[in-house]
C-alpha cells in the first residue's frame, strides 16, 4: 500500500485477541473479537484510498490450499504460525512455483542482530525451519525465501491458554522485525532488485 504493490489478497481465519496486544501492530482494545482480514484491509484502505485489496477469512487447510494457491499471486508471503498449515501451504507453493517468502520462527527471540534472510537449505537452529525442512524434503525450494534467526529461542516457563495449548511468548520488537523483513524482501523481488551474491545471509 506504500510501496506501490497492485493487488494484495489477505487471508486469515483468525479474530485478534487479547494475547495479540504485546506484537501485532493491528491489534488494539478496539479490534480485539474482530477478523484479522478485514481489520487489515481497513488500515490499508485508510493509508491509501486507492489500494486494490481483499481480504478473505479462508483458514488454509487439505481441503482449501490448493484454492489459495490456485489464486495465482505473482508473490506468496507467509506468516502462518500453525506448523501443520504452513507446512500444506509451503508444499502447494513449492511443487507450483510460487515465488514465496516464508516467516520462520520469530517466538522465543530477543536478538534483532540474529535475523537472517536465505534459502530454506541455508536456514540453521531455527526449529520452525528444521520442521519445514523435514516437512518439504524432496520438493523443489529455490523459490521459497525464509526469514529466520541464527539466535537459539530462549528458555522459558511454558504456558497454556484456556484450552491447555502451549503458548510461546514473544518480544513485541522481534515478530514486528521478521514482519517487516518479509515485506522488504517481497517489495525488492517486484522491482528486481537481486540480493548480491557476496552478501552473506
Amino acid at each position: 500500500m506504500r510501496a506501490g504493490i497492485g493487488h494484495i489478497t489477505v487471508i486469515d481465519a483468525d479474530v485478534f485477541s487479547e494475547s495479540n496486544l504485546n506484537r501485532q501492530i493491528l491489534a488494539t482494545r478496539d479490534t480485539i473479537g474482530r477478523p484479522k482480514a478485514e481489520v487489515a484491509c481497513e488500515r490499508a484502505l485508510s493509508i491509501n484510498p486507492y489500494i486494490d485489496i481483499e481480504g478473505s477469512r479462508m483458514l488454509v487447510s487439505q481441503d482449501t490450499v490448493a484454492e489459495i494457491v490456485g489464486l495465482g499471486p505473482d508473490v506468496m508471503v507467509d506468516a502462518i504460525d500453525t506448523m501443520g498449515m504452513k507446512g500444506l501451504l509451503l508444499r502447494e507453493v513449492c511443487s507450483v512455483g510460487t515465488r514465496t517468502f516464508s516467516s520462520m520462527g520469530a517466538a522465543l527471540h530477543l536478538d534483532p542482530s540474529a535475523v537472517r534472510v536465505g534459502k530454506l537449505s541455508e536456514t540453521s537452529v531455527c526449529p520452525v525451519a528444521a520442521r519445514m525442512r523435514k516437512e518439504l524434503r524432496g520438493c523443489d525450494t529455490s523459490n521459497l525465501t525464509c526469514v529466520y534467526s541464527l539466535e537459539k529461542p530462549v528458555k522459558v516457563p511454558w504456558e497454556r491458554d484456556d484450552k491447555g495449548k502451549s503458548v510461546l511468548g514473544s518480544m513485541p520488537t522481534i515478530p514486528a522485525i521478521f514482519g517487516m523483513t518479509l515485506a522488504n524482501e517481497a517489495i525488492r523481488h517486484v522491482l528486481g532488485i537481486r540480493r548480491q551474491t557476496f552478501l552473506a545471509l
